[in-house]
């Protein structure tokens, strides 16, 4: 359970949002079981396990990354950095995975990712700038382990599919909210996000069929600008290669590479009519490689 008054929690959220109100009268009690013997190590490391394929295949996978360890626990930092590459291939890993999971083992022995004690005693800011430093570990993987291993009671994962689903249907919204505005809206649930958006999955899980036909808001296309016919006559005039000059003295819409070819050879590229004032304000061929290497 959270260290902290749910009742109170409930009763201000219920005060300050008429629809979350309801919500939890009609669900089940806000409910985390913290589990707090675990490090951020050791959760961090089953969370990079867990990215972007089934949960069955993930824990299949972490069992074989246990085995690698003393007593059926996860490779110490110091294990998992002597543990060869070919081995974590074999237990199912992917490469991304194998460098996050070795960058994580570093940075814990260098002290950038904190003991479950220090852990404790950080703000949830310090936390989230610290952990997302390591590789492949971004700022929902620290939200969560926030929410579910540290028990912290204002954490709102604003990038949670979920939460977006549960916030659109419990709202009467068509399509899930961006980031932003669900971030905006949130500010009325401080200093308890994190019940807030527990009731948001669990509306999400309610009404699943639902859930599952909410999707993004399509992208809106921005009309094109009429075109003056001013502008319809020059850009017949660009077509033509007719007298339409740059600022740079080349004709429009001739290349670059093909003005320094010409200065370098005196040759007009593809018969146009080429200014000399182009080749005085070009820098050299040689020059331009210069600055590009």
């Amino acid at each position: 359970m959270p260290a902290f008054d749910l009742a109170g929690a409930m009763q201000a959220l219920a005060a300050a949002d008429e629809r979350l109100g309801r919500l939890i009268a009609e669900t089940l009690e806000f409910r985390v079981e913290s589990d707090g013997t675990e490090s951020p190590y050791e959760t961090l490391l089953e969370s990079i396990t867990y990215q972007s394929i089934s949960g069955k295949a993930a824990e299949t996978i972490f069992g074989r990354i246990r085995a690698l360890g003393k007593n059926g626990k996860a490779p110490e930092p110091e294990e998992m950095l002597r543990l060869q590459k070919r081995v974590l291939r074999k237990a199912g890993l992917s490469g991304a995975k194998i460098a996050a999971m070795k960058d994580l083992a570093r940075k814990t022995l260098d002290g950038v990712v904190p003991t479950r004690e220090e852990s404790e005693k950080m703000t949830d800011k310090e936390l989230i700038d610290r952990l997302v430093s390591v590789r492949g570990i971004g700022a929902w993987t620290v939200e969560m382990y926030l929410i579910f291993r540290l028990g912290r009671p204002d954490i709102l994962p604003i990038h949670d599919l979920g939460v977006q689903k549960g916030f659109a249907l419990t709202y009467g919204k068509r399509y899930i909210p961006k980031p932003a505005e669900l971030q905006k809206f949130g500010e009325r649930w401080r200093p308890y996000r994190t019940v807030a958006s527990w009731y948001m999955w669990r509306a999400c899980e309610r009404e699943a069929s639902k859930a599952r036909k909410i999707g993004k808001a399509p992208v809106r296309k921005k009309r094109g600008k009429r075109t003056s016919g001013r502008g319809r006559a020059a850009k017949a005039g660009k077509l033509r290669g007719g007298g339409n000059r740059a600022p740079s003295g080349r004709p429009e819409g001739l290349p670059l590479r093909d003005g320094l070819k010409f200065c370098a050879s005196g040759r007009t590229p593809r018969g146009r009519d080429f200014p000399e004032a182009f080749c005085r304000r070009s820098p050299s061929p040689c020059e331009g490689r210069r600055d590009a290497g």
